[in-house]
Protein backbone atom coordinates (compact mmCIF):
# COMPACT_ATOMS: atom_id res chain seq x y z
CA UNK A 1 0.00 0.00 0.00
CA UNK A 2 1.63 3.28 -1.13
CA UNK A 3 2.27 6.23 1.16
CA UNK A 4 0.09 8.39 -1.09
CA UNK A 5 -2.83 5.97 -0.79
CA UNK A 6 -2.52 5.91 2.99
CA UNK A 7 -2.33 9.68 3.06
CA UNK A 8 -5.45 10.03 0.90
CA UNK A 9 -7.38 7.75 3.27
CA UNK A 10 -6.24 9.82 6.24
CA UNK A 11 -7.16 13.04 4.44
CA UNK A 12 -10.66 11.80 3.66
CA UNK A 13 -11.07 10.77 7.30
CA UNK A 14 -9.84 14.17 8.41
CA UNK A 15 -12.35 15.97 6.18
CA UNK A 16 -15.15 13.76 7.48
CA UNK A 17 -14.21 14.61 11.07
CA UNK A 18 -13.99 18.31 10.25
CA UNK A 19 -17.52 18.30 8.91
CA UNK A 20 -18.79 16.27 11.84
CA UNK A 21 -17.46 19.00 14.12
CA UNK A 22 -18.67 21.65 11.68
CA UNK A 23 -22.23 20.32 12.01
CA UNK A 24 -21.95 19.77 15.76
CA UNK A 25 -24.74 22.24 16.47
CA UNK A 26 -27.08 19.87 14.65
CA UNK A 27 -26.27 16.99 16.98
CA UNK A 28 -28.65 15.94 19.70
CA UNK A 29 -27.86 16.45 23.39
CA UNK A 30 -28.88 13.00 24.77
CA UNK A 31 -29.59 14.39 28.24
CA UNK A 32 -31.63 17.41 27.31
CA UNK A 33 -33.23 15.81 24.25
CA UNK A 34 -33.47 12.01 24.69
CA UNK A 35 -34.06 10.16 21.41
CA UNK A 36 -37.02 7.79 21.47
CA UNK A 37 -37.02 4.70 19.27
CA UNK A 38 -40.67 3.67 19.33
CA UNK A 39 -43.86 5.68 18.99
CA UNK A 40 -45.70 4.21 22.01
CA UNK A 41 -42.98 5.16 24.49
CA UNK A 42 -42.74 8.62 22.97
CA UNK A 43 -46.50 9.17 23.28
CA UNK A 44 -46.41 8.14 26.95
CA UNK A 45 -43.75 10.72 27.77
CA UNK A 46 -44.89 13.44 30.14
CA UNK A 47 -42.35 15.81 28.62
CA UNK A 48 -42.18 17.27 25.14
CA UNK A 49 -40.56 14.86 22.65
CA UNK A 50 -37.91 16.51 20.51
CA UNK A 51 -36.08 13.58 18.93
CA UNK A 52 -37.14 10.22 17.54
CA UNK A 53 -35.35 7.55 15.50
CA UNK A 54 -37.03 4.71 13.63
CA UNK A 55 -33.77 3.58 12.05
CA UNK A 56 -33.81 0.03 10.63
CA UNK A 57 -37.31 -0.72 11.91
CA UNK A 58 -38.57 -2.32 8.68
CA UNK A 59 -41.19 0.40 8.24
CA UNK A 60 -43.18 0.89 5.03
CA UNK A 61 -45.01 3.92 6.45
CA UNK A 62 -44.58 6.27 9.37
CA UNK A 63 -46.84 5.66 12.39
CA UNK A 64 -49.87 7.99 11.93
CA UNK A 65 -49.69 9.00 15.60
CA UNK A 66 -46.38 10.76 15.01
CA UNK A 67 -48.55 13.78 14.18
CA UNK A 68 -49.12 14.14 17.93
CA UNK A 69 -45.40 14.79 18.52
CA UNK A 70 -45.61 18.40 17.43
CA UNK A 71 -42.37 19.39 19.22
CA UNK A 72 -40.11 17.11 17.15
CA UNK A 73 -37.05 18.79 15.66
CA UNK A 74 -35.11 15.59 14.84
CA UNK A 75 -36.52 12.67 12.85
CA UNK A 76 -34.49 9.70 11.62
CA UNK A 77 -36.21 7.08 9.43
CA UNK A 78 -33.01 5.77 7.84
CA UNK A 79 -32.82 2.19 6.59
CA UNK A 80 -36.49 1.34 6.13
CA UNK A 81 -38.75 0.49 3.17
CA UNK A 82 -40.36 3.87 2.53
CA UNK A 83 -41.30 4.40 -1.12
CA UNK A 84 -42.58 7.90 -0.46
CA UNK A 85 -42.36 10.62 2.14
CA UNK A 86 -45.59 10.22 4.12
CA UNK A 87 -47.76 13.33 4.41
CA UNK A 88 -47.77 12.98 8.18
CA UNK A 89 -44.07 13.90 8.05
CA UNK A 90 -44.93 17.37 6.81
CA UNK A 91 -47.19 18.08 9.78
CA UNK A 92 -44.06 18.23 11.97
CA UNK A 93 -43.55 21.97 11.61
CA UNK A 94 -40.68 22.17 14.14
CA UNK A 95 -38.43 19.74 12.25
CA UNK A 96 -34.87 20.98 11.82
CA UNK A 97 -33.10 17.69 11.01
CA UNK A 98 -34.62 15.07 8.71
CA UNK A 99 -32.83 11.84 7.76
CA UNK A 100 -34.56 9.51 5.27
CA UNK A 101 -31.39 7.81 3.98
CA UNK A 102 -31.46 4.25 2.64
CA UNK A 103 -35.09 3.91 1.62
CA UNK A 104 -36.74 3.56 -1.81
CA UNK A 105 -38.07 7.10 -2.19
CA UNK A 106 -38.56 8.12 -5.82
CA UNK A 107 -39.59 11.76 -5.45
CA UNK A 108 -39.85 14.63 -2.99
CA UNK A 109 -43.46 15.87 -2.76
CA UNK A 110 -44.56 19.52 -2.93
CA UNK A 111 -45.31 19.45 0.78
CA UNK A 112 -41.58 19.64 1.53
CA UNK A 113 -42.11 23.41 1.44
CA UNK A 114 -44.08 23.16 4.70
CA UNK A 115 -40.96 22.31 6.74
CA UNK A 116 -39.91 25.94 7.04
CA UNK A 117 -37.49 25.35 9.92
CA UNK A 118 -35.58 22.51 8.26
CA UNK A 119 -31.79 23.00 8.44
CA UNK A 120 -30.44 19.55 7.54
CA UNK A 121 -32.06 17.31 4.92
CA UNK A 122 -30.43 13.96 4.18
CA UNK A 123 -31.94 11.65 1.54
CA UNK A 124 -28.94 9.58 0.45
CA UNK A 125 -29.27 6.12 -1.13
CA UNK A 126 -32.77 6.49 -2.52
CA UNK A 127 -34.17 6.56 -6.08
CA UNK A 128 -34.54 10.26 -6.83
CA UNK A 129 -34.31 11.36 -10.47
CA UNK A 130 -34.89 15.06 -9.71
CA UNK A 131 -35.28 17.46 -6.79
CA UNK A 132 -38.64 19.16 -6.32
CA UNK A 133 -38.29 22.91 -6.95
CA UNK A 134 -40.30 23.56 -3.77
CA UNK A 135 -37.16 22.83 -1.80
CA UNK A 136 -36.08 26.38 -2.67
CA UNK A 137 -38.75 27.59 -0.23
CA UNK A 138 -36.73 26.17 2.66
CA UNK A 139 -34.67 29.27 3.33
CA UNK A 140 -33.23 27.95 6.61
CA UNK A 141 -31.52 24.97 4.96
CA UNK A 142 -27.80 24.67 5.64
CA UNK A 143 -27.03 21.05 4.72
CA UNK A 144 -28.40 18.84 1.93
CA UNK A 145 -27.22 15.30 1.21
CA UNK A 146 -28.46 13.72 -2.05
CA UNK A 147 -25.69 11.14 -2.36
CA UNK A 148 -26.24 7.92 -4.33
CA UNK A 149 -29.46 8.71 -6.17
CA UNK A 150 -30.19 8.93 -9.92
CA UNK A 151 -29.85 12.68 -10.48
CA UNK A 152 -28.60 13.68 -13.94
CA UNK A 153 -28.24 17.46 -13.46
CA UNK A 154 -27.29 19.73 -10.61
CA UNK A 155 -30.57 20.67 -8.86
CA UNK A 156 -31.23 24.25 -10.01
CA UNK A 157 -33.56 24.84 -7.05
CA UNK A 158 -30.53 24.83 -4.73
CA UNK A 159 -29.28 28.00 -6.39
CA UNK A 160 -32.09 29.87 -4.65
CA UNK A 161 -31.07 28.85 -1.12
CA UNK A 162 -28.20 31.20 -0.21
CA UNK A 163 -28.12 29.83 3.37
CA UNK A 164 -26.74 26.46 2.18
CA UNK A 165 -23.30 25.65 3.56
CA UNK A 166 -22.89 22.01 2.52
CA UNK A 167 -24.07 20.14 -0.59
CA UNK A 168 -23.30 16.46 -1.17
CA UNK A 169 -24.19 15.02 -4.59
CA UNK A 170 -21.64 12.20 -4.59
CA UNK A 171 -22.44 9.13 -6.72
CA UNK A 172 -25.21 10.31 -9.00
CA UNK A 173 -25.30 10.56 -12.80
CA UNK A 174 -24.78 14.30 -13.07
CA UNK A 175 -23.32 15.44 -16.37
CA UNK A 176 -24.32 19.11 -16.22
CA UNK A 177 -23.46 21.59 -13.48
CA UNK A 178 -24.87 25.10 -13.37
CA UNK A 179 -22.40 27.91 -14.04
CA UNK A 180 -24.19 30.02 -11.40
CA UNK A 181 -23.15 28.18 -8.25
CA UNK A 182 -21.89 31.49 -6.89
CA UNK A 183 -25.52 32.33 -6.09
CA UNK A 184 -25.21 29.98 -3.09
CA UNK A 185 -23.25 32.61 -1.25
CA UNK A 186 -22.62 30.75 2.02
CA UNK A 187 -21.55 27.44 0.48
CA UNK A 188 -18.37 26.05 2.06
CA UNK A 189 -18.43 22.37 1.02
CA UNK A 190 -19.41 20.92 -2.37
CA UNK A 191 -19.10 17.25 -3.29
CA UNK A 192 -19.73 16.36 -6.94
CA UNK A 193 -17.51 13.28 -7.00
CA UNK A 194 -18.35 10.03 -8.78
CA UNK A 195 -20.63 11.55 -11.40
CA UNK A 196 -20.44 11.86 -15.19
CA UNK A 197 -19.10 15.39 -15.54
CA UNK A 198 -16.77 15.98 -18.49
CA UNK A 199 -17.23 19.72 -18.97
CA UNK A 200 -17.53 22.27 -16.18
CA UNK A 201 -18.31 25.08 -18.62
CA UNK A 202 -17.58 28.50 -17.14
CA UNK A 203 -18.46 27.45 -13.62
CA UNK A 204 -18.48 30.23 -11.02
CA UNK A 205 -18.04 29.08 -7.46
CA UNK A 206 -19.08 30.82 -4.22
CA UNK A 207 -16.38 32.95 -2.61
CA UNK A 208 -16.67 31.15 0.73
CA UNK A 209 -16.10 27.68 -0.74
CA UNK A 210 -13.34 25.79 1.09
CA UNK A 211 -13.82 22.13 0.12
CA UNK A 212 -14.40 21.07 -3.49
CA UNK A 213 -14.58 17.40 -4.47
CA UNK A 214 -14.68 16.59 -8.20
CA UNK A 215 -12.86 13.26 -8.18
CA UNK A 216 -14.00 10.29 -10.26
CA UNK A 217 -15.59 12.15 -13.15
CA UNK A 218 -14.48 12.51 -16.78
CA UNK A 219 -13.20 16.08 -16.65
CA UNK A 220 -10.76 16.87 -19.44
CA UNK A 221 -10.10 20.56 -18.84
CA UNK A 222 -10.53 22.93 -15.91
CA UNK A 223 -12.14 26.29 -16.65
CA UNK A 224 -10.10 29.29 -15.58
CA UNK A 225 -13.10 30.53 -13.61
CA UNK A 226 -12.45 27.71 -11.13
CA UNK A 227 -9.17 29.35 -10.14
CA UNK A 228 -11.02 32.49 -9.03
CA UNK A 229 -12.11 30.61 -5.90
CA UNK A 230 -9.36 32.00 -3.74
CA UNK A 231 -10.65 30.54 -0.46
CA UNK A 232 -10.49 26.89 -1.51
CA UNK A 233 -8.36 24.92 0.94
CA UNK A 234 -8.99 21.32 -0.14
CA UNK A 235 -9.36 20.49 -3.83
CA UNK A 236 -9.78 16.93 -5.08
CA UNK A 237 -9.59 16.41 -8.86
CA UNK A 238 -8.24 12.88 -8.84
CA UNK A 239 -9.37 10.16 -11.25
CA UNK A 240 -10.30 12.39 -14.17
CA UNK A 241 -8.65 12.82 -17.60
CA UNK A 242 -7.12 16.27 -17.11
CA UNK A 243 -4.24 16.92 -19.50
CA UNK A 244 -3.03 20.30 -18.30
CA UNK A 245 -3.39 22.84 -15.51
CA UNK A 246 -3.63 26.59 -16.12
CA UNK A 247 -0.94 28.88 -14.68
CA UNK A 248 -3.84 30.61 -12.93
CA UNK A 249 -3.73 27.84 -10.35
CA UNK A 250 -1.47 30.28 -8.50
CA UNK A 251 -4.66 32.18 -7.53
CA UNK A 252 -5.66 29.36 -5.16
CA UNK A 253 -3.49 31.04 -2.56
CA UNK A 254 -5.22 29.41 0.43
CA UNK A 255 -4.96 25.85 -0.89
CA UNK A 256 -3.63 23.41 1.71
CA UNK A 257 -4.17 20.15 -0.21
CA UNK A 258 -4.60 19.48 -3.93
CA UNK A 259 -5.20 15.96 -5.23
CA UNK A 260 -4.50 15.47 -8.96
CA UNK A 261 -3.85 11.73 -8.84
CA UNK A 262 -4.69 9.50 -11.80
CA UNK A 263 -5.01 12.09 -14.53
CA UNK A 264 -3.08 12.66 -17.78
CA UNK A 265 -0.69 15.33 -16.56
CA UNK A 266 2.85 15.35 -17.93
CA UNK A 267 3.81 18.58 -16.16
CA UNK A 268 2.49 21.42 -14.02
CA UNK A 269 2.92 25.16 -14.60
CA UNK A 270 5.88 26.76 -12.84
CA UNK A 271 3.37 29.17 -11.24
CA UNK A 272 2.27 26.47 -8.79
CA UNK A 273 5.35 27.36 -6.74
CA UNK A 274 3.46 30.46 -5.53
CA UNK A 275 1.04 28.35 -3.45
CA UNK A 276 2.89 28.98 -0.22
CA UNK A 277 0.22 27.37 2.01
CA UNK A 278 0.15 24.14 0.03
CA UNK A 279 1.16 21.32 2.34
CA UNK A 280 0.21 18.33 0.18
CA UNK A 281 0.17 17.74 -3.57
CA UNK A 282 -0.81 14.29 -4.85
CA UNK A 283 0.32 13.40 -8.38
CA UNK A 284 0.28 9.59 -8.25
CA UNK A 285 -0.74 7.93 -11.52
CA UNK A 286 0.24 10.74 -13.91
CA UNK A 287 2.67 10.24 -16.83
CA UNK A 288 5.45 12.45 -15.43
CA UNK A 289 9.10 11.75 -16.19
CA UNK A 290 11.95 11.92 -13.69
CA UNK A 291 13.07 15.37 -14.85
CA UNK A 292 9.60 16.83 -14.24
CA UNK A 293 9.42 15.23 -10.82
CA UNK A 294 12.84 16.62 -9.88
CA UNK A 295 11.85 20.08 -11.09
CA UNK A 296 8.65 20.14 -9.03
CA UNK A 297 10.49 19.02 -5.90
CA UNK A 298 12.92 21.89 -6.34
CA UNK A 299 10.17 24.42 -7.04
CA UNK A 300 8.08 23.40 -4.02
CA UNK A 301 10.38 22.53 -1.09
CA UNK A 302 7.64 23.48 1.39
CA UNK A 303 5.16 20.97 -0.08
CA UNK A 304 4.98 17.21 0.42
CA UNK A 305 4.50 15.79 -3.08
CA UNK A 306 3.37 12.24 -3.76
CA UNK A 307 4.34 10.81 -7.18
Amino acid sequence: MSAAFIFMKKLLLFIAIVFLVYNAKAQIDPIKYPTYTDIDTALLSKKAVYSISFRDKGLYNLPPDIIKLDSLFFLNVMGNHLEKMDKVMFSLKQLEILNVNENSIKFIPDEIAELKKLKTFSINLNSLTNINSNISKLQSLKVVHFESNNLSVFPESLLNIPSLEEINLHSNQISYVSDRLDKIKNLKYLNLSSNQINDLGEIKLPKKLKYLELQKNSIIQLPETLFQSENIEYLNLSDNVITQISPKIMKLKNAVSINLANNKLKDLPIDIQHLQKLKTLILVGNPMNKETIAKLKTLMPHTTIYF
